[in-house]
């Protein structure tokens, strides 16, 4: 019997010493669905690399725990699953999702957790999408229920450093500097330097980009300058080609080729008789036909049209 007792009373070591006969047994506390869930959503994620059916998971355990009373374990269990839930979306390439995938379940962004919160700055500043979370972080921010938190200085400078810096809202970021009481001065001091020096990067780029639009206008205007001097360059030279045509086709010219055509066939001894002479001539009659042709259309061309 001796043994018996002391067998039954073994596996009770550790909650707080031996037993009394006058003190009742002190059960473990049962573990939650939810809580079973979160281990199992984890193991898929990390072990198994089941992204998809750990962000199923995820969803399966917040069911569950939607009925159980808020306690700081319940608590607790939905922030570590909003994490896994993430980190499963992230893997999954379905980052723009996060954010309303997790205000599904809290509703409103004041009540987001704070590391919930600061993973989602993390995960839209790096990849180039910080103004996702811009107007979510500035409620949480506003929030006096959230101003007494430990990680509310933190996540101030995360917004001030990740969001508000990177999109170029200057006043805002120097007015949560100089305005929020979680900065110590030689934080604020830091913050300020660094939004001085981003006023002064912005002032440079903002110069750099008007220099660059005033080389691309002048670049235009030389283009079209050139443009402007060819276009004068070849109704000139339409109007010297007409000049040159007219005077070809004029009469004086016709009797002079004749002439020369004459004076040629004179002094080469050209004897129009011979077979041979038959090519050069049909030749000269087709060129007077269209000198006939060319003259007539100047000189009547709605008559030939008709």
């Amino acid at each position: 019997m001796k043994s018996d007792a002391s067998t039954s009373a073994a596996p009770l070591k550790g909650l707080g010493g031996p037993l009394r006969s006058s003190e009742p047994a002190r059960a473990l506390p049962a573990v939650s669905p939810g809580a079973h869930l979160l281990e199992e959503a984890a193991d898929l994620l990390v072990v198994h690399l089941d992204f998809q059916a750990a962000l199923e998971t995820c969803e399966r355990a917040w069911q569950s725990l939607a009925e159980e009373p808020a306690s700081g374990t319940v608590v607790e269990v939905k922030c570590s699953l909003c994490v896994v839930g993430i980190q499963a979306l992230a893997e999954m390439d379905r980052w723009r999702e996060v954010l309303s995938w997790v205000l599904q379940y809290y509703q409103v962004p004041e009540k987001l957790p704070p590391k919930v919160l600061e993973l989602c700055i993390l995960l839209y500043s790096k990849m180039k999408e910080p103004g996702a979370v811009l107007a979510v972080v500035d409620a949480w921010l506003q929030d006096p229920a959230n101003q007494g938190l430990p990680e509310y200085g933190s996540l101030a400078e995360l917004h001030l450093f990740r969001v508000l810096l990177p999109l170029g809202h200057l006043s805002e970021a120097e007015g949560l500097a100089e305005g929020s009481a979680a900065f110590s001065e030689e934080q604020r001091e830091e913050v300020l330097q660094a939004i001085h020096t981003a006023k002064q990067q912005h002032t440079q780029e903002h110069l750099r980009q008007e220099h660059l639009s005033s080389q691309e206008h002048q670049k235009l205007s030389q283009q079209g300058s050139f443009s402007w001097k060819l276009m004068s360059l070849l109704r000139l030279l339409r109007q010297l080609w007409g000049s040159v045509t007219s005077h070809l086709l004029s009469q004086p010219f016709k009797k002079s080729l004749l002439a020369a055509l004459i004076l040629c066939l004179l002094v080469l001894r050209f004897d129009p008789a011979t077979p041979s002479s038959l090519p050069l001539l049909y030749q000269l009659v087709q060129l007077f036909r269209r000198i006939q042709k060319a003259t007539l259309s100047r000189l009547y061309p709605l008559a030939l049209r008709d």
